[in-house]
């Protein structure tokens, strides 16, 4: 993560006080001082707190929309070895600190197949879509999601805030006026 900083020219630091391949908690830092987040690493094994986090998700996501979107979720989980968590800090909103961020956690995203989950907002497919409605209902604006139909994700950019659209993503269908990918 630190050569992806480095390539990218981010004004930027991770910190750790333990051994560079076995952390499981880093600081990222801007170089002039706010801490911009704070990262985990929780492997996924017996007893482990990664095999805990899992554990309440599946239960979360069980009653999860749309169904097979959950259920592809919850299919997935299995093959998961690894977490993990970042804390936004107040640094991300000192000059570039959502660039530095998004730059991080594109890098390990990009490093092994992987999903995103999101409090307040739910979980992404391999590609990042947006696939379980878990949004509270005053959320709006344009947001790219996808439904799986037919064994294949099917990607579109939908109005959050429209109870319509909002509907027929619920029930696994691509909204009318959605944008298609």
């Amino acid at each position: 993560m630190q050569s992806t900083i480095k390539q990218d020219e981010l004004p930027a630091v991770l910190y750790s006080e333990e051994d560079a391949d076995d952390w499981t908690q880093l600081i990222l830092r801007h170089l002039d001082g706010p801490e911009i987040a704070l990262i985990e690493r929780n492997l996924v094994e017996k007893g482990s707190l990664g095999s805990e986090e899992l554990a309440e998700f599946a239960e979360e996501v069980a009653e999860c929309k749309p169904v097979n979107n959950a259920r592809w979720l919850l299919d997935y989980f299995p093959r998961v070895r690894c977490i993990y968590a970042f804390q936004v800090l107040s640094g991300t909103d000192h000059k570039n600190g959502w660039e530095i961020l998004g730059a991080v956690k594109e890098y390990i995203w990009s490093a092994a197949p992987s999903i995103i989950q999101a409090d307040n907002e739910g979980f992404s497919n391999e590609e990042g879509y947006h696939i379980l409605w878990q949004f509270n209902d005053s959320v709006d604006g344009d947001w790219w999601m996808a439904v799986l139909q037919d064994g294949q994700w099917k990607p579109f950019q939908m109005d959050l805030g429209n109870r319509t659209q909002r509907e027929s993503f619920i029930q696994g269908q691509i909204p009318d006026g959605a944008k298609l990918e």
